[in-house]
């Protein structure tokens, strides 16, 4: 007879199953607070809102839709141009006379010539030569300087650009504040550059700024007596409420004989209306 007070022989138990760690990505998640997830979520759909502004609705977002052909040219202006610098390389002039912009040719062209008081644009004398001897109305505009006076910039402009009867108005191209000036004090800077300027061309000069700018700091009505060129990108209307006269529309137009972008501009006015702008000779 089995012996019932032999104690029962001991159970084996299985070999216990392994599990597979979790990697240190998913460990640190698993230590992330709750409201860190709230956090978290927050910066992403934040950058999703980014995004999609960035790409689509802002000006860069324009500016990359206008580089696949989507451009919208201002309505009713009839009188075209471009300005160009050394940024446009080497130009197929024959192809660009032959360049039009809503069925019209372009009629100016406005050329980097100075910037500061000791820099002249590399491509600027052949730039304005070609532009001469293929029929172009030209323009010559001066870049403002940070880091010297509005007497020294006016007079280094004036030693390299010879303007004659039929060319635009010298430009002043105005996008920075000087560092160091009050407001008023850069206002007066701006004016002293125009004045030394107009003395010596016998005409006024063309402000070139976006319109934020001028509001801000060039909005004095002292600066309507002169004819003002206004940067505004893809919008279909000008906003501002003062008198202008040239509107840079987009910096991403493209034309036969530049191989890369350029900025376009309409002149507010007539074909005449845009000759009688131009330097006449003295009597």
């Amino acid at each position: 007879m089995p012996n019932n007070n032999r104690p029962s022989a001991k159970r084996r138990l299985a070999s216990p199953v392994k599990r597979k760690r979790p990697n240190v990505f998913v460990r640190f998640l698993q230590r992330v607070p709750g409201k860190a997830w709230w956090v978290g979520g927050f910066l992403i759909a934040a950058a999703y809102v980014w995004f999609f502004y960035y790409f689509f609705v802002s000006p860069y977002g324009f500016r990359w839709r206008a580089l696949y052909g989507d451009i919208s040219y201002p309505e009713g202006y009839q009188i075209h141009g471009i300005d160009i610098s050394h940024h446009q390389g080497t130009i197929l002039w024959d192809s660009l006379v032959e360049a039009r912009i809503k069925g019209t040719p372009v009629r100016f062209i406005v050329m980097k010539a100075t910037e500061g008081s000791s820099l002249v644009d590399e491509n600027y004398y052949q730039n304005f030569r070609n532009a001469r001897d293929n029929g172009f109305i030209c323009g010559a505009y001066h870049f403002w300087g940070v880091k010297s006076n509005a007497t020294s910039q006016a007079h280094y402009f004036i030693s390299k650009v010879k303007l004659e009867e039929g060319d635009l108005p010298p430009v002043l191209d105005v996008e920075h504040k000087t560092p160091g000036l009050s407001d008023e004090q850069f206002r007066d800077s701006v004016l002293k550059w125009l004045d030394i300027v107009e003395q010596h061309y016998q005409v006024k000069p063309i402000i070139y700024t976006y319109y934020k700018f001028k509001t801000q700091y060039l909005g004095d009505s002292v600066f309507n007596q002169y004819p003002y060129w206004i940067a505004h990108y893809y919008v279909d209307e000008v906003e501002y409420d003062g008198p202008w006269m040239f509107w840079q529309h987009t910096d991403a137009g493209r034309l036969p004989g530049i191989s890369g972008m350029v900025d376009l501009n309409i002149f507010k006015g007539s074909l005449n209306d845009l000759m009688d702008l131009c330097i006449k000779r003295e009597e």
